[in-house]
């Protein structure tokens, strides 16, 4: 445990660094009368990621996580386990981007995660699955005007309806 701590910490600090300098390539200020630049929040994100992945790492060499004072594996058996059936679950969302659109592969990913892995109701899982892509439809769509992939044809109808909405 001790060691996956420092190694995912760093993982993930090299992580956020390139991406830090990857979207630098797009301006990350405020840009009067448009608003933030198209690299700020991957910017300011990838920022506040490093920022805890030195957290991370200063409480482990401090010793003060209990992950940094144990020596049990990172992962047992059960947590292999989840790691493949989220792992799974988002190489599927990803694989269905292009075919039911991004907000499309957002509800079926809900609703996998939720009613499968989450085992809770019908109720629920199909409330999530359906308020959070249309939430984040009139968020990227209309509030913040950033475009998402709509994936095939047959669900033009739909796109058609919410952007009646918006505009």
């Amino acid at each position: 445990m001790r060691k996956g701590e420092i190694i995912t910490a760093g993982i993930l600090a090299l992580l956020s660094i390139y991406l830090m300098w990857k979207s630098t390539e797009l301006p990350v200020g405020y840009i009067t009368g448009q608003g933030p630049g198209g690299g700020a929040w991957p910017f300011w994100l990838s920022a506040m990621m490093l920022i805890c992945c030195g957290m991370i790492a200063l409480n482990w060499w401090r010793g003060t996580s209990p992950p940094s004072q144990s020596d049990e594996p990172v992962l047992d058996a059960y947590g292999w386990r989840m790691l493949v059936m989220v792992g799974g679950g988002i190489v599927g969302f990803v694989a269905l981007v292009n075919i039911i659109s991004m907000y499309g592969a957002i509800a079926v990913f809900l609703l996998y995660y939720v009613k499968y892995l989450g085992r809770h109701g019908w109720g629920l899982s199909l409330a999530l699955a359906l308020i959070t892509p249309v939430a984040f439809f009139f968020f990227f769509e209309g509030a913040m005007r950033i475009t998402m992939p709509t994936g095939m044809a047959f669900t033009d109808p739909v796109f058609n309806v919410l952007y009646e909405i918006i505009y």
